[in-house]
Parts: C-alpha cells; sequence; structure tokens
C-alpha cells in the first residue's frame, strides 16, 4: 500500500497485513544520512500502511517551514516497500543520471524525482530506514475527485506524454514501476493546473521491479503466483495478474488511467463494485481487451469518443 497523500493526515494509522507502524517521531528530529548530511524533521504530511511522510530540510539550525522543499519516507527497518524504493532512488535516480539522459534526449526534465539521501535512524531503541526526496503538490487522484471524476482532455493529454517520458527513463535503468495511478502522480509543488510549467512526478517505488541483472542481462520471463495481482486492482495489467511486472504491463496501466481520467470509471469498475476477486477482474480484462472496439464502447458510454 503506496503511502497516501493528504493536507491533513487522517485521525487512525493503520498497518498493512505483514507489516509494523513506526512511532511518530517528534519534530525537530536530526537524521543523518549515508553521505552524513543532515536534515532536520517538521510536521507529518502524509502517511500509509507501512510508514510516515514528514516535511524536511536540510538546514538544520531552523525550525522546518511548511513551505519546505523535502520529504522523508520513514519506515521500521524490517519493512519491505522502502528499502525496494530506496535501492531504486540509488540505482536509478541520481541526479546526473536524470540529467544525463535529459540531455541525451534533448529534454529540460523528466517526472522522475531525484535521489537526495537515504539511511538508517534508532529512535527509542528501533531502528528505521528513511529516503528523502523534493516535495511535491496534490497528487492526480485527488484532482480527479475534485473534478468529479473526470479531468480536462487537455490535462489528460499532458499528463500521458509526461508519464511516457517518465516510463522510458525508468524503463532505460531495468525498472518497472508497478503501480501507476492518480495518487502515485503528482504534480510540482506549488504549480496549479493552469501553470504553463506544471509537471507531472511519478512518484512510489516501493513495487518497483528489476527486470534486468546487474550485468543488463534480461531476466526469465515467467509468471510467478506468489505475486499475481501486485499493484492496484483496478489498474493491474494482465502481466502482473500473473505475478510478472513488465515494460509493457505498466503502459497498460497507464492506459487503464488515462482512460479512467477521461471515462470517469473503468469497466472493470462495475465489478469491484460487488467484488474484490482480482481473478474475476483479471477475466474482465482479457474478455474486454480481445474485443477493443467493444471496449472502447463500454469505457465510452457517455462520453465523445476520443479521435483515431
Amino acid at each position: 500500500m503506496p503511502p497516501r497523500r493528504a493536507e491533513e493526515v487522517p485521525i487512525k494509522r493503520v498497518a498493512a497485513a505483514g507489516c509494523k507502524l513506526p512511532a511518530q517521531l517528534p519534530v525537530g528530529e536530526i537524521l543523518t544520512d549515508i553521505t552524513q548530511n543532515k536534515w532536520r524533521l517538521g510536521n507529518t504530511i502524509g502517511y500509509g500502511g507501512f510508514g510516515d511522510i514528514y516535511l524536511a530540510s536540510n538546514d538544520i539550525t531552523s525550525p522546518v517551514g511548511q513551505d519546505a522543499k523535502y520529504v522523508v519516507k520513514i519506515e521500521p527497518h524490517n519493512n519491505g516497500p522502502l528499502f525496494v524504493e530506496m535501492n531504486f532512488y540509488i540505482r536509478a535516480a541520481r541526479k546526473h543520471m536524470i540529467k544525463s539522459w535529459c540531455e541525451s534526449q534533448g529534454k529540460r526534465k523528466i517526472g522522475v524525482p531525484t535521489y537526495e539521501g537515504s539511511g538508517s535512524h534508532i529512535y527509542r531503541g528501533q531502528r528505521y530506514r528513511f529516503l528523502i526526496i523534493p516535495r511535491y503538490g496534490i497528487d492526480i487522484g485527488k484532482l480527479f475527485l475534485s473534478h468529479r471524476k473526470k479531468l480536462p482532455t487537455k490535462l489528460v493529454n499532458t499528463l500521458a506524454v509526461q508519464m511516457l517520458d517518465a516510463l522510458e527513463y525508468i524503463h532505460s535503468k531495468g525498472y518497472a514501476h508497478a503501480d501507476i495511478k492518480g495518487p502515485n502522480i503528482l504534480l510540482s509543488y506549488g504549480d496549479g493546473l493552469r501553470k504553463e510549467k506544471s509537471m507531472a512526478y511519478l512518484v512510489d517505488y516501493g513495487l518497483a521491479y528489476r527486470f534486468r541483472t546487474g550485468t543488463g542481462q534480461h531476466k526469465p520471463f515467467v509468471h510467478d503466483e506468489r505475486r499475481a495481482h501486485e499493484g492496484t486492482l483496478e489498474f493491474t495489467s494482465r502481466d502482473a495478474h500473473h505475478g510478472t511486472h513488465s515494460r509493457r504491463g505498466d503502459l497498460e496501466t497507464l492506459g487503464y488511467n488515462i482512460i479512467q481520467w477521461l471515462c470517469g470509471k473503468l469497466p472493470w469498475e462495475n465489478e469491484l463494485g460487488f467484488t474484490l476477486d482480482p481473478e474475476k477482474v483479471h477475466q474482465e480484462k482479457e474478455n474486454l481487451l480481445s474485443d477493443l472496439p467493444l471496449f472502447m464502447d463500454k469505457c465510452f458510454l457517455h462520453v465523445k469518443k476520443p479521435p483515431g
């Protein structure tokens, strides 16, 4: 379960299955990352089933303001998702890596957060992992709901192009994201819909799958029922329903999001209203995607179809 983005933190914190929630660290706590840089914690701004998200600053001499430029994700050391995410950032999202790729592709920037720092911290005898990334603004999931579950076509087009660029970069580094959805796509902090330079960033790499080995070899493409149906059920790709995360699966998942943003819901969300059986949802996807004209008709029942 990826951390939720929230302006106001919900009252109750609930741990994901098999995971422990961390004790909430006090405002002003100082963290030291693996390069010995120090970071000061501010207020909690969100949390999920695995850990908490705090505002953070690299100026440890002053309280962290509400306009802080960084956030820190903190989880108990034994939880798995942040370990996966930290490794993705260290291996694939350092500033010089992203800058070099953008220059080679003729792009000014892409929607992949930069790695700012990570490390371990002990509080009251308990060891925690932490990851620091830039702070971003509102997530597309909230925008979708605030727009009565339909986003403007122009915005959807912009999001689609920016997410394709982000995925191209991630895939070039040998990773599949595996959990693309509105709540995991954030706009630049302080930017609104009408800001011409607004940029969308793909976050939360807790399920990221490394499909290439350290020597650059592609791992065998095999079904793994132990990981079957991973991700968010509405958007899970057909490969992921079989426990296999892939580049084409990321593109399929992005496609489901685009259709939902334009139409309001996906055809199998009717199924979700009655059951959370992933096998039934998977079968519905297989049936509809074997007949694309029927799929599009079901998606655009009350909405004009896009040209093409």
